[in-house]
């Protein structure tokens, strides 16, 4: 008996030391967050570049890569829901930094596109944005920077 009870404190011992207790400073959702909210500072650093969020500086970025895009495409792009690129589109349209257009094949189809204004803004914040990252890096080694941003597009799927 006392050999039984001596074997199953081992195990306990043995299964506790296996498992460390949750750690919210080893918490990937967490250190994500704290690494999104340090470059979201670094970006806005100078004040908000062209007045855009770090939502509406995707969008514009996207938009400017794509071209021309329906809404619906832009915001699978950027990955945000419908009812979110429609508000988001909205303001920008609102603010002359997009042109709402119509598709030639289709003149039922609304087509997005860059207007001079967000070409410029856009610019602004892409230099923001990189500076942002840099300094955000600056403690890794470009084979680490590489690391970094394969393993997050790889836990995206």
């Amino acid at each position: 008996m006392l050999e039984t009870a001596g074997a199953h404190e081992e195990e306990a011992k043995a299964s506790s030391q296996a498992v460390p207790p949750y750690s919210l400073d080893h918490s990937v959702g967490h250190l994500l967050r704290r690494a999104h909210q340090r470059h979201a500072a670094l970006f806005q650093d100078r004040g908000a570049v062209g007045g855009l969020t770090s939502t509406q500086f995707a969008t514009l970025l996207k938009l400017a890569e794509l071209g021309r895009a329906t809404q619906n495409a832009l915001g699978r792009a950027v990955a945000l829901d419908p009812a979110t690129i429609q508000g988001v589109v909205a303001r920008l349209r609102d603010r002359g930094l997009v042109e709402v257009g119509r598709d030639p094949l289709d003149r039922r189809t609304v087509v997005l596109s860059l207007a001079p204004a967000g070409e410029a803004v856009l610019a602004e914040a892409v230099a923001q944005g990189r500076r942002a990252n840099e300094q955000l890096l600056a403690a890794l080694s470009p084979e680490e920077r590489g690391a970094l941003i394969r393993l997050l597009r790889r836990l995206l799927g």
